[in-house]
């Protein structure tokens, strides 16, 4: 069976989508959309920014979006996915990619939730960490013995694992997973902490325009980061998207779940190849491949 994949915030590089722009009359009809719906245009930034202004949370994720879902759309007859998912911001590209949110409906969706994420992140200081070296129960383990707020936020793969929250609590967590063997344990470069109680702002904020949106039946399922489960049912999906900001990114399940119900072959679509990597770290017979 065919899956496709989708990248989230991170992936971004400077110049992305300049070629399909400048290739496909489909892509720079979407492209000129988008700047129509952003109020701004979104192209300039992403073909010809600095990576500092493609870093900001209200441009990158509008801009990896856009990335992934018009390339799926320039594949044509060949885009046929019998199951998705995407890594955080990416479901939404995989709710576009397999018909159950509009293209326009899909990237509303995203500026909204970059936005409601940036107002959250100004309220308390937090941020991300990357766990290496260690196993999932030992790194959740450890936050739960920390005082403040520090979660398993990002389930990459075996032996990656992200966590997020406060400042304080993430950095004495660090220091406590060295302790307890992790081969590294870093502060990620992040404006907050994601996929943590503290988005719970921009959860209740970005539930409201969720709530407001049509969602279709798909044409496949998705498998959702809050589940790891394969979603067909329109309803559900928008329930675990809702939920989505403040609960963790189940990747590794999730990727494990597609393989046991039959995927045989996963490509990426979008910015980057970073999921691809994950899922040959998470299982080494799949096969992976980029768009």
């Amino acid at each position: 069976m065919k899956a496709y994949v989708f990248p989230g915030q991170g992936a971004q590089f400077t110049g992305m989508g300049k070629d399909l722009y400048e290739t496909s009359a489909l892509a720079k009809e979407l492209f000129e959309k988008a700047n129509e719906i952003l109020g701004f245009r979104i192209t300039d930034i992403m073909f010809e920014g600095t990576a500092e202004e493609l870093k900001e949370t209200q441009v990158t994720q509008p801009a990896v979006f856009l990335h992934s879902v018009i390339l799926a759309k320039t594949l044509g007859e060949d885009f046929k996915p019998e199951m998705v998912a995407g890594h955080s911001l990416g479901e939404f590209s995989a709710l576009v990619a397999n018909g159950t949110l509009s293209f326009e409906d899909g990237l509303k969706l995203v500026s909204q939730r970059a936005l409601a994420m940036q107002k959250a992140c100004e309220i308390t200081p937090s941020t991300m960490a990357a766990v290496l070296g260690l196993a999932d129960n030992i790194v959740e383990e450890v936050c739960a013995s920390i005082d403040g707020i520090v979660v398993a936020a990002n389930y990459n793969c075996p032996g990656q694992l992200v966590i997020s929250g406060e400042t304080t609590a993430v950095e004495k967590a660090c220091e406590a997973m060295k302790a307890a063997g992790a081969k590294r344990a870093l502060i990620l470069p992040v404006g907050g902490a994601f996929h943590s109680p503290m988005m719970e702002p921009a959860r209740e904020e970005l539930a409201a325009a969720i709530e407001a949106t049509t969602f279709s039946t798909p044409i496949c399922s998705v498998y959702q980061n809050v589940t790891a489960n394969a979603v067909s049912d329109a309803n559900e999906i928008k329930k675990n998207l809702i939920i989505q900001l403040t609960a963790p990114v189940k990747w590794t399940q999730s990727v494990q779940q597609m393989i046991a119900d039959g995927a045989t072959l996963f490509t990426e679509v979008g910015p980057g190849k970073v999921l691809a990597g994950l899922i040959n770290k998470i299982d080494k017979e799949a096969v992976t491949a980029n768009a």
